[in-house]
């Protein structure tokens, strides 16, 4: 695979490909950056810790960090928030989310103040919240949540677990989530991405592969990358087979879940194309 250097940065995260438009955040340094024909601007420069990203059905792009999910309107610069609260508590963090194929999402939450005073963070949870924007808490008690994908059929949901591993929940007719089953144990584990097969590629923030789980739920294919370790993978492209994928290094990962400097700008944003295709998604339909 021929990879092409897009971006680079000090820590990239939140991918996003939505039309011509390359999205993606640089955790430490603050921001969301848009990237179309080789252009750049930037919105939310004051934000950090920025996890995740996705359209939704009205254009405006979603947003996960700390306090929650906020919208923002990439044609007017205008922002706020479409979640910061569970439970009538405010929300510490939220990590990755995706289309939950109902016109919401599900997503984790993350204790980012314990993240950013250096201390190990306390539990994550998983959450659905539905286009009315009520939120049903689906797990909890969870290490540190991180990738999410949702099978072709709409039955499974994959989930990384950072430091622990890979998981699979079965989902119940009434929208809950079946006993969690270890798919694979795989503690650097990452960013996600689902094919068109629905076969799960795994990021690893120490990690120089991407690895399939493919059927059977056994790790079929491995994946080569142009660095020691990566955080976010997707599918884009008029046939979803252009794949990127963010690297980054595990120096900088250790450092990042310390709360340390990252002392150099080596994260890079690749491209390559791809064999497989991706697995597309209905965007949320959230009215704001």
């Amino acid at each position: 695979m021929q990879f092409e250097a897009i971006a680079s940065g000090y820590y990239l995260e939140a991918l996003c490909v939505a039309g011509d438009a390359i999205w993606l955040s640089d955790v430490t340094r603050g921001g969301m950056r848009r990237i179309v024909s080789g252009a750049s601007d930037s919105f939310l420069t004051d934000q950090h810790m920025l996890a995740s990203i996705m359209p939704n059905s009205d254009g405006r792009m979603l947003i996960s960090g700390p306090g929650g999910i906020r919208w923002l309107d990439p044609q007017t610069g205008a922002s706020g928030m479409l979640l910061d609260e569970l439970d009538g508590a405010p929300i510490g963090g939220v990590n990755e989310m995706i289309p939950d194929g109902q016109g919401g999402i599900y997503f984790g939450t993350i204790d980012l103040p314990s993240i950013l005073k250096g201390k190990r963070p306390g539990p994550s949870a998983l959450y659905r919240l539905d286009k009315d924007r009520r939120a049903h808490k689906l797990a909890e008690g969870l290490r540190f949540s991180n990738g999410l994908g949702l099978s072709p059929d709409g039955k499974r949901l994959y989930h990384n677990e950072s430091f622990v591993g890979v998981f699979v929940y079965d989902i119940a007719s009434d929208g809950a989530l079946g006993p969690a089953r270890m798919l694979l144990d795989k503690p650097d584990c990452d960013g996600m991405a689902l094919d068109s097969d629905g076969g799960v590629w795994i990021c690893g923030f120490s990690s120089s592969e991407l690895m399939r789980i493919g059927p059977g739920d056994i790790v079929d294919r491995r994946v080569s990358l142009p660095g020691r370790a990566s955080t976010n993978v997707c599918f884009a492209g008029a046939d979803a087979r252009d794949l990127y994928v963010t690297i980054v290094t595990p120096e900088s990962a250790t450092a990042l879940a310390r709360n340390e400097p990252i002392p150099a700008p080596d994260s890079t944003l690749y491209r390559a194309r791809f064999d497989t295709a991706g697995l597309a998604a209905e965007p949320p339909r959230f009215r704001i």
